[in-house]
């Protein structure tokens, strides 16, 4: 059933592999994928290839009518026209509402081989249950971000197991999630004290709507959104979210009325009003959109730059999906500006906090806030700076920045990230400018120690531990914390840091240009930095630059989605491969499947890929002709080269034996992957040894307790024996199921009997029985 689709990303085609893998085990699989990560283009890949395998009939089910069309117009892509709704394999594919599904109470064009819930942690509302036992038979697969609900139910009732995708702070590390910057109200602030007062609670757990708008919903409070806007967000495109839709609309007249081009977005605007204003938003025509619980799932704008939370919630799922608006990676937003009015981070951490969604997926942990934890001296939070004129903002604090994150990501210490407020003041020793008035020069100090003397005519700016500065002889350059130069330029204007160790310089004559510290390269356009992994490389203009010692510039016109990272190393299309660079496998590549390749942790230079070997490593070659062997979380290995010296190994005879070892490697791999899985439903068979048959209506299943193994599908289940049940299906079919609904004998018997151990006897007609051992 399976084959491999090209235009999905690296993450996407693992998930779909082990989807399918499930699939062959359990009928009902959720998938979990953070925000922003594909989950809608994974989905349309899914239904494609199961169209292209044994299914007919795919049903795409949603909650509201936004999500409906945005899945039409992906799947629309993958081969299904809309006016008909029947893809290229032939097949037919339905997207619609539960809604619509439920009122029509028909089925459709034949019952479906496939069912899809988007955003399936609404999927344990009736409506959906209802789909389980109308359509038995019907694979599941259920996609969302946030497997968890605040009543603490779990979805083993609906779904037999749980895939969960990279943690977002993985997909922040390798280029594919935007990072961000978080800053929140204090814990001593007049906001926190007026939150941590409400008391109600509505039909879902969560914070009453009417005590919610009475106590926000005021003039003071929503000057402080305003404020927090101009200060951190200023010429920024963003989302808010608000209480309620009075609150939404008086946020949004706030704004406009002080030049913030801003409209309030509610269940009450018309869906062409709707379209139209989302629309302008895209366009850049209006700055900021004010929503209630309407842009929380399936809204997709990449360049939202400020997302601003004046909703207090308990909600892990709602604070994950709103946050996660502002993640999504484009092609002008270094980063994403969080802004917590509601001091969400106290209780559930920052964005990206480790969860446990396999405990959630289970109901064993809930789904909502922690206790809230008010600890002052979290490793990772940074301290709010001094303000423009000089005076501390009381009311804000910083809690994260985009560098220190990624800093932070790439050192591996996000071990209590964001768990708290503000550091201590070893924290606050940044590097900084000082000034000697009597001499008139700057000098450099970090806390209360001067590290370097004055004796710079000028600082332009401080950024970590450099600055840049204009030197005695009136050149301009960048100097570390001690003052030992690092660049010396010429006698230019301005000098300023930007963001991925970039430096932005003004000449005298107004025009301008930047250079890469890391590499100390001039480009006269701005640079990009895209980030994968540890990776990096510039865009600039219509190419993408290499930061390694030696310089790389890739063809032009390259997107940056013809990108691929693969854990260890970047994929660049390339057809400039060499002529003497000799592949693994001749037959294995065309002139479109060479590409150049950068690896991971090695700053040398850009290397020409000669195949993947079968357990996924690599054969590189550099640009003198030697060849190396790379393998993921290992250093590149030299094996051979272009001219050999006396008693050295040919390239062929070496990759040959690289061949044999990486097919025992992965066969290996393979082996152990089906053993874990053997013990895993081992395990399972165990834990639900004492299940029985249950009825429901005329129709026959298996339950442990509460919870459904086998759905009521069954003409008739008889009680387990040895770890295995009968069950028939139509009249007089018997056949045998394991205790989790596994079929291991086909129902076309007329009688069964299974003895405890493991011996079945089976009646093909009056006086002819078949014995087997199970």
């Amino acid at each position: 059933m399976y084959c491999k689709n090209d235009c999905l990303r690296d993450y996407q085609q693992e998930m779909k592999t082990r989807l399918f893998e499930e699939w062959e085990l359990h009928r009902s699989v959720m998938v979990q994928m953070p925000t922003g990560t594909g989950k809608t283009h994974l989905l349309a890949a899914i239904v494609r290839e199961f169209l292209h395998g044994s299914g007919t009939r795919v049903w795409i089910v949603a909650h509201r009518r936004e999500l409906v069309e945005q899945i039409e117009e992906t799947v629309a892509r993958y081969g299904m026209r809309k006016e008909d709704g029947k893809a290229k394999e032939g097949g037919m594919v339905k997207v619609m509402s539960i809604q619509w599904l439920s009122r029509s109470g028909k089925v459709i064009d034949g019952p479906p081989d496939l069912i899809v819930i988007d955003e399936a942690h609404h999927a344990l509302a009736e409506t959906y249950r209802e789909l389980w036992k109308r359509y038995p038979e019907a694979r599941k697969l259920g996609m969302t971000a946030t497997p968890c609900r605040l009543n603490r139910k779990g979805f083993t009732d609906l779904f037999d197991t749980l895939i969960t995708s990279w943690s977002i702070t993985e997909f922040i590390g390798r280029g594919w999630l935007s990072s961000f910057d978080y800053v929140s109200i204090r814990a001593s602030s007049k906001e926190q004290r007026l939150i941590d007062s409400l008391k109600k609670r509505g039909a879902d757990g969560d914070y009453q709507v009417k005590e919610m708008n009475a106590v926000l919903n005021r003039e003071t409070g929503i000057r402080r959104l305003y404020e927090s806007v101009r200060r951190y967000a200023a010429g920024k495109k963003g989302i808010v979210y608000a209480v309620s839709i009075a609150h939404a609309r008086q946020i949004a007249a706030y704004y406009s009325s002080h030049g913030v081009e801003s409209v309030a977005i509610d269940s009450k605007t018309p869906a062409s009003e709707r379209g139209r204003l989302v629309e302008a938003f895209r366009q850049g025509k209006i700055s900021v959109l004010v929503n209630v619980d309407i842009f929380s799932e399936g809204f997709d704008c990449p360049d939202v730059e400020f997302v601003q939370l004046a909703r207090p919630t308990l909600s892990l799922a709602k604070y994950l999906q709103q946050v996660g608006r502002g993640l999504r990676k484009s092609d002008d937003k270094e980063s994403c500006m969080l802004i917590d009015n509601v001091g969400l981070h106290r209780i559930f951490g920052l964005p990206v906090r480790d969860r446990d969604w396999e405990a959630m997926f289970e109901g064993r942990m809930t789904g909502n806030a922690q206790p809230r934890i008010r600890t002052e001296n979290s490793e990772l939070s940074l301290s709010c700076p001094a303000s423009d004129d000089g005076k501390r903002n009381e009311e804000l604090e910083i809690v994260m920045t985009y560098d220190r994150l990624l800093d932070a990501i790439r050192s591996g210490e996000l071990i209590r990230l964001g768990e708290g407020g503000p550091a201590g003041e070893e924290q606050c020793a940044a590097l900084k400018a000082c000034h000697d008035r009597q001499s008139g020069l700057w000098g450099l100090r970090c806390g209360n120690k001067i590290t370097v003397l004055p004796q710079y005519r000028e600082v332009f700016d401080v950024c970590a531990n450099r600055a840049a500065v204009r030197f005695g002889d009136g050149r301009t350059g960048v100097v570390d914390g001690s003052g030992t130069p690092v660049v010396v330029t010429d006698r230019w204007r301005k000098l300023r840091f930007l963001k991925g160790e970039l430096l932005y310089i003004t000449k005298d004559d107004g025009n301008d240009f930047y250079i890469d510290l890391k590499t100390n390269r001039t480009y006269r356009e701005r640079p990009v930095v895209f980030s994968y992994g540890s990776i990096e490389l510039l865009r600039v203009g219509e190419t993408f630059h290499s930061r390694t010692r030696k310089a790389y510039i890739s063809m032009q016109g390259l997107h940056k989605d013809s990108l691929c990272f693969y854990g260890f190393y970047l994929k660049i299309p390339d057809y400039r491969v060499p002529k003497s660079c000799r592949l693994v496998d001749p037959v294995w590549s065309t002139i479109f499947d060479v590409f150049a390749c950068v690896l991971e942790g090695d700053e040398e230079e850009v290397y020409w890929c000669c195949g993947c070997l079968e357990d996924r490593s690599i054969v590189v070659m550099d640009g003198d002709g030697c060849y190396y062997h790379v393998e993921k979380g290992k250093r590149k290995r030299y094996i051979a080269c272009n001219a050999p010296k006396a008693g050295e190994a040919d390239f062929a005879s070496v990759v040959e034996r690289l061949r044999e070892e990486a097919g025992r490697r992965a066969e290996n791999a393979q082996r152990r992957r089906k053993q874990d899985e053997e013990e895993k439903r081992r395990k399972r068979l165990e834990e639900i040894k004492d299940v029985l048959p249950f009825r429901m209506g005329v129709k026959w299943g298996l339950k442990w307790g509460d919870r459904i193994i086998v759905p009521p599908c069954y003409r008739n289940i008889c009680v387990p024996v040895g770890g295995y049940c009968a069950f028939e299906e139509n009249a007089c079919q018997w056949g045998v199921m394991a205790l989790d609904g596994k079929v291991v004998v086909e129902a076309r018997y007329q009688k069964v009997e299974i003895e405890k151990d493991g011996t079945v006897h089976l009646t093909i007609i009056p006086g002819k029985v078949k014995t087997i051992k199970l």
